[in-house]
């Protein structure tokens, strides 16, 4: 197998164990299951990634996440201990601009391989809420770009052909399953992206109100528009201004939803709701899966998603 190696030590094995990194499915007990396996050992800054990682890699892979299952992400700081374990590490995959602590990490390492998946796409500015692109956290997103890309089925699929081609390269001698394990991942989005264009296709309105300014992307690629409320945090009540304007966008638009996210409150949706006379539901911006999430996976959830837009849109 043609991945650098390192020799561990006891003070290493300590750090890895002290991490309690999580998998996709499960935090290891097992000390050397955050780095210096037999595997490609990738470290993923959160959800999106590491699943991309798991699906791409598969047998030959071991894969972690920084980000906690449950955790939010925007609001994850990355600790002495975790980037120790980056340097354990044969790669690193993640989403320049989401997580500035982990892009501060994954810059300041010696690790070989750093994917940025953010480079694998295009990036556009969204957002339609007052104060541009300012997230929910209150963080500036680099150049005004929205990062959610994995959201948009098509950009998620430019990532994972890129993320493959990565795998392939700091490991070869495994390239083949990497690049069949792409092509099928990438087949099993195309066929996402096909389920949200029909799906969508005959509704009766193209706009939804989210608590996060999230869906840019897919708004985009499916002709809807997304009204998020103004970079609020999740746990303060929204604005008379903008409920007001929000109110008087869902009787122009025939809006009925209000939606919020599982990994945040769900106080200014229902305060939003409340005053405007809207329903509420989850549409889940998918950065963790939890026992809250509809579904295991980042494909049961984003066909809930789709669902619950089908439901409010009218297109159901």
């Amino acid at each position: 197998m043609n991945v650098r190696r390192r020799r561990i030590s006891a003070a290493a094995l300590a750090t890895v164990a002290a991490l309690g990194l999580c998998t996709l499915t499960a935090c290891s007990s097992n000390s050397a299951a955050a780095g210096n396996t037999e595997k490609f050992d990738v470290v993923a800054s959160f959800y999106p990634m590491a699943f991309l990682a798991e699906q791409i890699g598969g047998e030959h892979a071991n894969v972690t996440s920084l980000t906690e299952p449950g955790q939010e992400p925007h609001d994850l700081e990355i600790s002495a201990k975790q980037t120790a374990q980056l340097q354990e590490s044969d790669a690193a995959l993640y989403l320049k601009g989401l997580q500035p602590t982990v892009d501060e990490a994954v810059g300041q390492s010696e690790i070989r391989t750093k994917i940025d998946a953010s480079t694998l796409t295009s990036l556009e500015a969204h957002g339609s809420e007052p104060g541009g692109h300012e997230d929910e956290h209150g963080h500036e997103h680099e150049g005004g770009k929205d990062p959610h890309i994995w959201l948009d089925p098509v950009k998620y699929a430019e990532v994972a052909e890129g993320v493959g081609k990565a795998f392939e390269k700091a490991d070869p001698d495994h390239a083949a399953d990497y690049r069949k394990n792409t092509a099928t991942l990438v087949g099993k989005l195309n066929g996402l992206d096909k389920k949200f264009e029909t799906g969508l296709a005959d509704r009766k309105t193209d706009v939804f109100i989210t608590t996060h300014a999230a869906f840019g992307h897919l708004a985009e690629r499916y002709g809807l528009t997304e009204e998020a409320i103004s970079g609020l945090d999740p746990e303060s009540e929204p604005s008379g201004a903008r409920v007001k304007e929000l109110g008087d966008t869902a009787k122009a638009d025939g809006v009925t939803t209000v939606f919020y996210e599982t990994l945040v409150s769900d106080k200014t949706a229902k305060t939003l709701a409340a005053d405007a006379g809207l329903r509420t539901d989850v549409l889940d911006p998918v950065e963790g899966i939890t026992d809250a999430s509809r579904g295991d996976d980042y494909f049961q959830v984003m066909e809930a998603n789709l669902t619950a837009l089908q439901t409010a849109l009218g297109a159901a």
